[in-house]
């Protein structure tokens, strides 16, 4: 069966991996990149032996099945409804949106248009959290009760290079790093009944240390210190900590989960691989888990693959929108909570992705 033809938005850093990883999948083939500059796709383009060209020239080109969106979060709603609109099946960088008036309306042209919308992160289709999945499912923890997630640093203004969006609507350690710990959580345990929490602004202004803007500061306009409480359909609760305004760095593990027979130590759902851990009851030892799938390494991409495997075989892709729009609505949700000082009721749900079957070869998905 002929590759999906992948078109690629968005030629900043993260673009590199997808690039490197994208055509060597079995199911889908990136052979064209734009950018709002056009010179920089151009140039990215070249380095990578495909066409560089201008956003509109690539959604209006009829060979391009679909589109990876990897623009700033603000542009993710308008550019995948563009590419909705093109008739383009589409995969976005995470957030899906970063509203969840924004998530919807991509979701519902996308069914209008009897298209796809899959977004990241797609880490736990890499092999750490599918181990921990197969652990799960397999009953080395028995009944799942509850979990905790850890995602504490000292923020971007150290070291990125252009930090200001990380402190603005649709940034904080929520909306950057929450979405890895969320879908993992989801993964594991299935979708999310309600949510709670506090969070705060811990200091107004940023001052940026990183080159070239050092010296700048940064007005905070999103809490970036944020403790939630999640209630699982199944029945477990788990806790999500996540803060940019840890100085002093930090032992928490990332995420582990308690069960009626044993805890598990599950790796940084940020990363593919990772080391996973099992202590079952009536014991006092660790047990280090050898992974049991593949994709342990940066597999950025495998998510827009399976996507478009998906599309060959009409089978559901497993980072799809439905999951990416739950984790949106639980990440403002513990926002609201805050705010309003209640429990917030979630409206969406979502299937609890499939797991990836044992045994692929190596950039295959079925």
């Amino acid at each position: 069966m002929d590759k999906i033809k992948v078109g690629l938005i968005g030629t900043g850093n993260i673009s590199a991996i997808y690039l490197q990883n994208g055509s060597k999948f079995d199911a889908m083939e990136i052979v064209a990149c734009a950018d709002l500059d056009v010179e920089r796709a151009k140039a990215k383009g070249a380095e990578n032996g495909i066409r560089g060209c201008s956003v509109d020239e690539l959604l209006a080109d009829p060979e391009i099945q679909m589109i990876i969106n990897l623009t700033i979060p603000a542009a993710h709603a308008s550019v995948c409804m563009q590419a909705l609109e093109a008739g383009k099946h589409v995969y976005v960088e995470k957030p899906l949106a970063v509203t969840r008036e924004e998530g919807q309306q991509v979701l519902e042209l996308a069914k209008r248009k009897g298209l796809r919308v899959g977004s990241a992160p797609d880490t736990f289709l890499g092999g750490g959290i599918q181990t921990a999945i197969k652990l799960v499912e397999d009953g080395a923890i028995g009944t799942p009760i509850g979990a905790t997630a850890f995602m504490l640093s000292g923020g971007h203004e150290s070291w990125h290079p252009a930090p200001e969006f990380y402190y603005q609507q649709g940034g904080g350690p929520m909306f950057d790093m929450g979405p890895y710990y969320l879908t993992a959580l989801i993964a594991l345990l299935g979708p999310i009944t309600r949510v709670t929490g506090s969070a705060r602004i811990s200091y107004a202004e940023r001052t940026i240390t990183s080159q070239p803007k050092h010296g700048q500061t940064i007005k905070v306009e999103t809490p970036t210190h944020i403790a939630g409480v999640i209630d699982f359909a199944a029945g477990p609760i788990g806790t999500l900590l996540t803060s940019f305004d840890v100085k002093g760095g930090t032992q928490l593990p990332r995420i582990e989960l308690y069960g009626s027979a044993g805890t598990l130590v599950v790796p940084d759902p940020n990363d593919f691989g990772g080391v996973i851990q099992l202590q079952q009851a009536g014991s006092r030892e660790w047990t280090d888990i050898p992974l049991t799938h593949g994709y342990a390494v940066n597999a950025r991409g495998v998510g827009a693959a399976d996507m478009a495997k998906a599309i060959q075989s009409g089978r559901k892709h497993r980072a799809n929108g439905e999951l990416a729009y739950h984790v949106l609505e639980a990440m403002h949700g513990f926002h609201d909570a805050s705010a309003q000082g209640v429990h917030y009721i979630m409206k969406s749900t979502c299937e609890k992705p499939v797991p990836l079957p044992l045994g692929l070869s190596d950039f295959t998905l079925d």
